[in-house]
């Protein structure tokens, strides 16, 4: 996209479709010219005086309107062939000028409209106006001396007669030529106009797919989070439970009928879990999902989180610390979403696990999570783990800081604190 303004921005040339207008449009004012320069002929109107013969009447006239068809691919040489052939042919007294003095007007209107270098296109306009007057001031001076005596006798008015001649036909050019300048200067603040809203519409056009491109990244990243966190979590421990069942099927039966109770009820679980993160991704403003007032809270779940990692064969435990204040439904969804992941690391991940702490405490300003294992990690932490991703992501979108990574002790530690801002009923 250009980034040039003012007088730096260049105007595009001409279409096609311009250039065949230029074309017809010259060729008409052509034709016109010479009927006129028929009619004068014909009339015996000769302004300027004794004209040439008749082929060079029919050259000037024809030299002064044709450039016109190129005029807007070539502004700037149109401008001074046309001002060329005008202040010869008037200096040869042809007898055609009306339509050669509109010939001139066009291209020096188009020059401004269409000039690609407006400095240049800026003095020659102003180089051939002046141009123009020097040569007025030429043939008044040479033409004084032809003026008949009784040219003025039925003038009445204050002003002599001769200046009062001159200052008409000065004002008259200042009048045509200043409005040619000035139609043209507003003909091409209008295209740069044009551009520019061109420019901020595609600029606009560009951004809309950008954000739209962005939001369904967005909403492919959070499908992404809620079915790993959703998944691998009951998964993980539909695995440790079946694990423990091939163990003791043969040798305690009632244990390996709790383990597979233990699955059916997991599997059940991570069923309903799918079906209602379903419900919502489907749901639209127009019609949104069902109401969830009978569910509790998602912080509230981390007691049944709790038990499964129990069920598991972990000695787990949960701590909560701290008056639980009223918390927005999507960082009490985060802070939920990052123990049941740090639980499911610690059941995939975590060697000889024993122990299993998990800790909510409400401070002031602060709600904080704590998970901590005494195992030991089969590999290194991988920083690139969609489970460490999706903690991270949850966390930072509440502006909140996640810390994971192994104990001094011995095991692993996954702790999240998340801002909660004060209420009135909560005061600091």
């Amino acid at each position: 996209m250009s980034t040039m303004t003012g007088d730096e921005w260049r105007r595009p040339g001409p279409t096609p479709e311009q250039q065949r207008i230029d074309v017809y449009g010259g060729l008409t004012v052509t034709v016109l010219a010479l009927f006129s320069l028929t009619l004068a002929r014909s009339t015996g109107t000769f302004l300027l005086g004794p004209p040439p013969s008749g082929p060079e009447q029919v050259f000037w006239t024809v030299a002064v309107t044709l450039p016109l068809v190129w005029r807007r691919r070539f502004p700037a040489t149109v401008m001074l062939v046309v001002a060329a052939t005008f202040i010869g042919s008037q200096a040869r007294s042809a007898p055609e000028v009306q339509l050669s003095a509109w010939a001139l007007f066009a291209a020096l209107y188009t020059l401004g409209a269409w000039g690609r270098d407006r400095h240049t296109a800026r003095r020659l306009r102003v180089g051939v106006i002046a141009v123009m007057f020097v040569w007025l001031g030429i043939y008044h001076a040479v033409s004084y001396g032809s003026i008949p005596e009784d040219a003025f006798s039925d003038a009445v008015g204050p002003v002599p007669p001769l200046l009062a001649a001159i200052i008409t036909t000065v004002l008259a050019n200042v009048l045509i030529f200043g409005f040619a300048y000035f139609v043209g200067e507003t003909a091409w603040l209008a295209a740069r106009r044009q551009h520019e809203l061109q420019q901020q519409a595609e600029q606009l056009r560009r951004s809309q797919v950008e954000a739209r491109e962005r939001a369904v990244v967005g909403e492919r990243v959070r499908i992404a989070r809620e079915l790993h966190d959703v998944v691998a979590h009951h998964v993980s421990v539909m695995g440790v439970q079946a694990s423990a069942c091939r163990r003791v099927f043969d040798r305690d039966p009632a244990k390996a009928r709790t383990a597979l109770s233990s699955i059916e009820e997991t599997a059940r679980t991570a069923v309903d879990e799918l079906r209602r993160m379903l419900g919502v991704l489907r749901a639209s403003d127009n019609a949104p999902a069902a109401p969830e007032q009978d569910r509790p809270a998602a912080l509230e779940q981390v007691a049944a989180v709790v038990d499964r990692a129990r069920e598991a064969g972990l000695r787990a435990t949960l701590g909560v610390y701290g008056e639980r204040p009223p918390l927005p439904e999507s960082v009490s969804q985060a802070a939920y979403r990052t123990v049941q992941e740090a639980i499911t690391n610690t059941l995939k991940h975590a060697t000889g696990a024993t122990m299993l702490d998990v800790r909510i405490r409400y401070l002031v300003q602060e709600l904080e999570v704590d998970v901590t294992d005494d195992g030991r990690a089969t590999r290194p932490a991988n920083v690139d783990g969609l489970g460490l991703i999706g903690m991270r992501e949850r966390v930072g979108a509440h502006g909140g800081v996640l810390e994971a990574g192994p104990r001094a002790g011995g095991g692993w530690r996954v702790r999240a604190r998340f801002p909660v801002a004060v209420t009135a009923e909560h005061p600091a």
